[in-house]
């Protein structure tokens, strides 16, 4: 009785380690208060710890800043040539900076480069000003979008992140994720952070990315580091491969050494476990149509992407479900059928099947003429 005891108890014990490590690809321990891991494309979580505690997240902050520059950007009130000029109270700006002058003008361009490679504090207050007249005016906006964003859990008290003086200056692990799959969408945006090393002011001063994952982990293309005392070191980590978006985000880790390895083995895990599958919206073999002069109608089937565990991504099966034929009248863009995708006879998800053109009924004087053409050779 005693054995079958102990062994029930070694059995339990067994079971629970492998499901701690299969939940966490961090381990037990860890250096960082807060982490989160999501698909960009679907903003799933695949992995969170702590991921809503309220944090100071130093220059992270510069995501939110970006991305009201890219927005800015794609607008057209921002030109990659304009020259942005230097205020006194940009160029006073203290941590990581690319030492501005009061009156130095350089372009946007460069002044992007060096908020994203270098986390230039100087720059970011510069473009804000270019943008919204003031740093207080653009942070208005930063906050802004955040609620737009559904943010719940952020304040944004300035555009570097410096907070030796802010009160309020907090984020979550969750919120910097949603900010920062909404920054991946500006596609310029990887025209900066994905550069390792460069140089603005025509080649005079040098820049070199702060996120060592671009250079050193397979994928990387961005985000953003941070780092102070009261913050700590945090990042938010983009990878991509196989046409899987990932975003790591670990906030309040004790070294940047630290940072970048939670934020590495948050990625693998990711990139071992899930995977992508996409299909591109395309034609399909045209449909019987009936009541039309017309005799067939030609049909495309829209797009499809999910998000998968990696060992179901080749068990995806579809079928199209079509009519064998369809009656006029049909406008274009009518759904008549559908393209369903399964995992081992499950349904997963749809997409649908529309008409590529619109086709008008043939009423009965059109008929008619079209006999009368016939008979007399017309």
């Amino acid at each position: 009785m005693k054995y079958i005891i102990k062994l029930t108890v070694c059995l339990f014990l067994c079971v629970c380690l492998t499901l701690t490590c299969l939940a966490s690809p961090l381990g037990e321990q860890y250096d960082a208060k807060s982490v989160i891991l999501i698909e960009a494309e679907s903003g799933k979580v695949l992995y969170e710890d702590n991921a809503d505690e309220r944090l100071s997240p130093a220059s992270v902050t510069k995501i939110m800043t970006l991305l009201l520059i890219c927005e800015a950007v794609q607008d057209g009130r921002v030109k990659l040539q304009d020259y942005i000029p230097v205020s006194e109270y940009a160029a006073s700006m203290g941590g990581s900076q690319v030492f501005l002058k009061p009156g130095e003008k350089i372009t946007a361009d460069e002044m992007i480069k060096s908020i994203t490679v270098a986390s230039a504090n100087d720059c970011a207050v510069a473009m804000a000003e270019y943008i919204c007249g003031s740093e207080q005016a653009f942070v208005e906006r930063m906050n802004e979008k955040a609620a737009g964003l559904g943010m719940k859990n952020t304040v944004f008290e300035n555009v570097t992140g410096l907070d030796d003086s802010t009160k309020n200056h907090l984020t979550t692990a969750r919120d910097i994720a949603v900010m920062s799959r909404e920054l991946l969408k500006h596609e310029m945006i990887f025209n900066y952070t994905t550069i390792w090393m460069d140089t603005i002011r025509n080649g005079q001063f040098g820049l070199t990315n702060t996120n060592k994952l671009i250079r050193f982990y397979e994928g990387a293309n961005g985000l953003k580091t941070g780092s102070t005392s009261k913050a700590g070191f945090c990042i938010s980590a983009a990878a991509k491969r196989d046409g899987m978006q990932l975003i790591a985000v670990v906030m309040a880790s004790s070294a940047s050494k630290t940072r970048n390895e939670c934020a590495r083995l948050l990625l693998d895990y990711g990139f071992s476990n899930y995977g992508v599958v996409r299909y591109a919206p395309s034609p399909l073999a045209p449909i019987q149509i009936k009541g039309a002069y017309e005799r067939e109608l030609n049909v495309s089937h829209g797009g499809f992407f999910t998000l998968s565990e990696k060992a179901n991504v080749k068990k995806i099966t579809y079928e199209i479900d079509v009519p064998p034929f369809i009656s006029a009248p049909v406008e274009k863009g009518q759904t008549v059928g559908y393209v369903r995708y399964m995992i081992d006879g499950k349904l997963i998800g749809q997409s649908d099947i529309t008409a590529d053109s619109t086709v008008e009924k043939i009423g009965f004087f059109k008929i008619f003429t079209q006999l009368l053409r016939s008979f007399f050779g017309g």
